[in-house]
């Protein structure tokens, strides 16, 4: 069977015609539709327009938030003689600048760099890593290479100290307010 072309190109046109008056495109201006990805999602539920499959569909991940978490607070207040570089909840790491002893060396100049990473949120042993980064430098000449130190464990081990304390501390902060309106609801109820 064989078509003609201008057949063909009408049987296109009139298509085209026949979908647009249907309202499939809708001429919009800027000033209509909102910037931010989230309100455009919003405005088109509201209007009903889109739709999801399940929860694969929605967007971001679950943080909690870092000043409720003890793990993150005590590590951030061990490290708080050294400047940081990177702190990063949601990525779990936290990166100090170079930093050295009081002491200077005119020859040689010794400075460490300390990289914390979060493997869990739980308070125990195998949730930090940390790595301590040295750089020597004599009259110009740095070299940069991963050590192993005392200090890994050391600041591992006041981490671990400091945020048991604050989980203990905020467990009794709980218990002293949640317990008490818990109680006083179960005695209204009898």
């Amino acid at each position: 069977m064989k078509i003609n072309h201008s057949n063909l190109w009408i049987l296109i046109i009139s298509l085209m015609f026949i979908l647009n008056s249907c309202g499939l495109y809708k001429r919009s201006d800027v000033k209509d539709n909102p910037v931010n990805v989230d309100q455009r999602v919003k405005r088109n539920i509201q209007e009903g327009r889109g739709f999801r499959f399940g929860k694969g569909a929605t967007r971001g991940g679950d943080f909690d938030f870092a000043s409720a978490n003890p793990l993150w607070r005590a590590s951030i207040e061990i490290l708080d003689f050294v400047p940081l570089t990177n702190a990063s909840y949601s990525g779990g790491i936290i990166i100090t600048e170079w930093f050295s002893s009081e002491k200077k060396d005119s020859a040689s100049n010794r400075e460490l760099k300390i990289s914390l990473q979060f493997m869990t949120n739980e308070i125990r042993a195998d949730a930090l890593k940390i790595d301590v980064f040295e750089k020597n430098c004599i009259q110009n000449n740095c070299k940069t290479k991963k050590i192993k130190s005392k200090l890994e464990g050391e600041i591992k081990l006041a981490i671990l100290k400091k945020a048991a304390l604050y989980e203990r501390d905020d467990f009794k902060k709980y218990y002293d307010e949640e317990g008490k309106k818990r109680a006083k609801t179960f005695d209204k109820k009898n």
